[in-house]
């Protein structure tokens, strides 16, 4: 793969934030290119990065045409772990894609974990460790997309995952998908850190409209994130910045002694609070003893845009609101946030009718990092217990 080089990049404390990168050629054979502003990744070390990454597929009702083509378009080479929230009952949609999932392997014998994010066992396994994060006032594992990343990045430490990658189940195009998982491979094979994180930029994200297809470059939620978080990052180094552009990368990938180490939000939240949270942890050179070795090595943030557009289903005004209202509520409560910030925030939700006078945004619920839980005795209680856990090839 053929890139452009990792020229320039931003500092803050431990965090390393570099430019977007565009993908000049997905697939070469070029061995040596006389350039510093090309980057190139041998196809073989590409391949082998893939085999040491489980990509995770969070997914809550989707249509079944469109997790077929994703789950077809993930390399074989990486194991693949299906976290599904679906309606159980009236009708049993998790069955459904149960069978689409039995009837995949047998085609193509590749590497699957899944489950039912509100498996009694996976429950009892939480509980039995210690974690109660995840659970709600019932015992009970909470909806939403960021309790089911997390229960994939468990997975695939349990399976010694060295990365873990996230794709999203209901993308239109299959090809896109294959592109993204190979991206995340790129940016890990750049990266001199053990902590390092890829963001994908969609080059662009098409609209249907009565002329036909228009290629947008920015979705509406996008444009909004970044523009708050590049304000954030630039309010905690004092330069102002344009840096960021994957501020709600719902594609993204990251190294597992990273994930582990990472505290995750919930719902819509999630992929902006792990940049705020970097920000907050180590922009600054503050208790460096508790976390050494990542003040040493650095966290690298690589953001890669795609050569394939990003076309996935709508799900209406409302999901658009629910992600800016999360998204903003995310840096809106960052201590890095000042009162200006903040006031800006609160003016624009207001603006755009998300939120009334006198309201202010919620702050989202925050899951503790993965890293003291005992991962062993963590799957060994699930598998023991589990009502819907199926493992193939694994």
């Amino acid at each position: 793969m053929l890139l452009e080089a990792p020229v320039y990049k931003e500092l803050f404390g431990a965090v390393e934030i570099y430019e977007v990168q565009k993908v000049i050629k997905l697939d070469t054979e070029t061995e040596d290119i006389h350039s510093f502003t090309v980057k190139n990744l041998p196809r073989g070390d590409i391949y082998k990065t893939l085999g040491e990454m489980a990509i995770v597929v969070p997914m809550k009702n989707e249509k079944l045409q469109l997790v077929d083509g994703v789950l077809k378009a993930i390399p074989h080479k990486c194991p693949i772990i299906i976290v599904s929230s679906s309606k159980r009952e009236g009708p049993n949609l998790f069955k459904q894609e149960v069978d689409l999932v039995k009837h995949f392997y047998n085609l193509t014998h590749s590497k699957i974990i899944m489950i039912h994010q509100k498996d009694i066992g996976l429950a009892k396994a939480f509980k039995e460790v210690g974690y109660t994060d995840i659970l709600d006032s019932s015992g009970n594992i909470r909806s939403g997309k960021g309790e089911g990343m997390l229960i994939g990045i468990l997975l695939a430490k349990a399976i010694g995952a060295k990365y873990v990658g996230f794709v999203d189940a209901d993308n239109y195009i299959p090809g896109a998908v294959n592109e993204y998982v190979k991206d995340y491979a790129a940016g890990f094979l750049m990266s001199e850190s053990d902590y390092a994180m890829v963001r994908l930029s969609w080059r662009h994200k098409p609209k249907v409209g009565k002329r036909g297809l228009y290629f947008r470059k920015w979705g509406r939620v996008s444009e909004i994130t970044n523009r708050y978080m590049n304000m954030l990052l630039g309010e905690g180094t004092n330069f102002e910045t344009n840096i960021i552009v994957t501020g709600n990368a719902g594609e993204h990938a990251m190294t597992t002694k990273l994930a582990e180490i990472l505290p995750f939000s919930t719902g819509y939240s999630i992929e902006p609070f792990e940049l705020v949270y970097l920000f907050e942890r180590f922009g600054r050179w503050e208790n460096v003893e508790e976390y050494q070795d990542i003040y040493d090595q650095g966290i690298e943030v690589f953001q890669i845009e795609t050569l394939n557009p990003h076309l996935h289903e709508e799900k209406g005004q409302e999901h658009v609101k629910d992600m800016i209202l999360m998204s903003l509520a995310t840096i809106y409560h960052s201590k890095l946030a000042s009162e200006r910030l903040r006031q800006r925030i609160l003016d624009d939700l207001k603006m755009h009718g998300i939120l009334g006078d006198d309201e202010e945004p919620k702050k989202p619920i925050v899951m503790r990092a993965i890293k003291d839980i005992d991962v062993e005795k963590w799957i060994k209680v699930l598998e023991n217990n589990s009502e819907s856990l199926l493992k193939f090839e694994l």
